[in-house]
């Protein structure tokens, strides 16, 4: 059974298409604005993407299937993670799109995360997400990443 709430965040970074693109795949650049997740596995499509990181003071294991990508246009995949307290069943993974458009040196990121069970998960993982966009920014942008 599909969950019916979603997040769709827009966010304008100062930076070129292929640098924004570069920092959602490399899992270097990931590991610096992601709060130090670890991103094991090739961004290919059909490929499976595993996360493994600390937060509040808890180990978390995620993952997640690679579902489309377009080359600095768009990335789709899949993603579940232990800490979600749901099943690791494919009706519980979220769905996260991420809608890249260059223009004038920038870019604008619009980030779609559907599937997501309550409002209260959704308000959380906005704030999440707000947080991780600003470190990303942040570091394309050379300001020091908190």
């Amino acid at each position: 059974m599909a969950q019916e709430y979603s997040n769709r965040i827009n966010v304008t970074v100062n930076a070129p298409v292929d640098a924004v693109w570069q920092a959602l795949t490399d899992p270097t650049m990931i590991r610096q604005y992601y709060f130090g997740v670890n991103t094991i596995g090739e961004w290919k499509e059909g490929n499976t993407i595993i996360y493994k990181g600390e937060w509040q003071g808890k180990k978390f294991q995620g993952k997640g299937k690679v579902l489309q990508m377009e080359d600095e246009k768009l990335l789709r995949h899949s993603y579940w993670s232990d800490m979600s307290g749901q099943p690791d069943e494919p009706e519980f993974y979220h769905i996260i799109t991420y809608e890249l458009k260059g223009e004038d040196g920038h870019t604008k990121l619009t980030l779609t995360e559907e599937n997501l069970a309550s409002e209260d998960m959704k308000e959380k993982s906005a704030r999440l997400w707000q947080t991780i966009f600003d470190n990303l920014k942040k570091l394309l942008e050379k300001e020091p990443v908190k």
